[in-house]
């Protein structure tokens, strides 16, 4: 390979992961600081939720109008969601009450969820013929990024005596991925402002594939909010309890590496699926039934299924088409579902903490989805769409 080529392959490579970095931090540094935000400003556990459960929102509703934004292109969507994500980082730096909180919630969610609507196409493109790989690499640099900023962000709050240090620092890393994009953008195919949008709505293999993708990954969502917030009312300290989600990372980072590897090598999706989800059953009854003996194993088996689950349920989503455009479409509606299904993850465990004292009830809800989603797993054999698949629309596909 030509050395201007072997450059390139590697800049692709390297802004897939500066990009999936910046997806998570919004997120997940907001939880190790909970009880000092909830002090500051007055919030309940249903209100400091939805923190997290309002750029989700945002995830799942700009991804299911992606498709009719088509017309600013890859390098103008991605470059304005790195754009909105440091600027609510900012924002929360200098802002401390509830209501501007509430709205970088938003802000921050809006410009994940662009970025996050527009990459599976570009992956499906720039990276054929190693897209398992490539959305592994895009999924373990995600979850990275979210374990990196539950780890520093409390560290970053201690170092500056404040909190909103912790939470808007953040900004640093998105401008530094905002002028690296702008700088060296991953070639962008011709404007599909012409293009056609296809509707799922009245397709039932695309609303399966929408409900699966929300089902199976809503726990990140409840780990993300909820997870240190159990263990500091077990008696943990902020800083310990954030180190959880950033040791969840680990496991999450290893398997969206390993699984989508090993899915490179086959077409059936599902017992690795299988395997990913029994990992978050066992992990999540842990939580319930011994979670200061062996916290460690629990949080390890919940991310090794968490990030397992969520390379693959996209993996087998882009499976069901094969052109770029029409896959990233697809792509686009199961997330749009899926995120806003993963918005009531949060929201729902906070409800049960109030109403039960508890976090048990939640995690005990969570093995009962998953459990069925099991279940469900079991539907995708790839004979259900691949002949079809390559003959005519999946739209079709009633």
């Amino acid at each position: 390979m030509p050395r201007a080529d072997r450059l390139e392959t590697f800049a692709a490579w390297a802004l897939l992961v500066v990009l999936g970095l910046n997806l998570r931090p919004i997120l997940s540094s907001v939880s190790p600081l909970l009880a000092d935000i909830r002090a500051a400003t007055g919030m309940g556990f249903q209100t400091a939720a939805l923190l997290t459960t309002l750029p989700v929102i945002c995830m799942g509703l700009v991804a299911l109008l992606s498709n009719r934004l088509g017309g600013l292109g890859e390098r103008r969507g991605i470059g304005l969601g790195l754009a909105l994500i440091a600027g609510a980082c900012v924002a929360r730096l200098l802002c401390g009450q509830a209501g501007p909180l509430l709205a970088t919630a938003l802000l921050g969610g809006a410009g994940v969820a662009l970025i996050q609507a527009l990459l599976p196409t570009m992956i499906k493109r720039r990276f054929e013929g190693h897209v398992a790989l490539a959305m592994g690499v895009y999924s373990a640099s995600l979850m990275g990024g979210g374990g990196l900023a539950a780890l520093f962000s409390p560290l970053l709050a201690q170092q500056f005596e404040h909190w909103q240090a912790g939470l808007g620092l953040w900004m640093l890393p998105a401008l530094l991925a905002l002028a690296l994009w702008l700088a060296r953008p991953l070639p962008s195919p011709a404007p599909v402002a012409a293009a056609r949008p296809t509707s799922f709505l009245g397709n039932r293999r695309a609303w399966l594939l929408a409900l699966y993708f929300g089902l199976v990954n809503c726990g990140y969502m409840s780990m993300v909010a909820w997870l240190p917030a159990y263990y500091q009312q077990l008696g943990w300290s902020p800083t310990r309890s954030g180190s959880l989600l950033a040791f969840m990372t680990i496991f999450q980072v290893l398997a969206a590496l390993s699984m989508p590897a090993l899915a490179q090598r086959g077409s059936d999706r599902r017992p690795l699926l299988s395997v990913s989800l029994l990992a978050q059953v066992v992990g999540y009854a842990g939580l319930i039934w011994a979670p200061l003996a062996f916290a460690g194993l629990w949080v390890a088996l919940i991310g090794f299924g968490l990030g397992a689950c969520f390379a693959l349920s996209l993996i087998l989503t882009l499976d069901h088409r094969r052109d770029p455009r029409e896959a990233g479409q697809l792509a686009a509606f199961v997330q749009g579902v899926g995120f806003l299904i993963n918005a009531v993850s949060p929201w729902l465990s906070g409800w049960l903490r109030e109403l039960t004292g508890s976090f048990t009830s939640a995690w005990l809800v969570l093995v009962v989805s998953v459990v069925l989603m099991l279940g469900v797993t079991r539907l995708f054999s790839p004979a259900s769409y691949r002949p079809v698949a390559e003959r005519r629309p999946l739209v079709e596909l009633n």
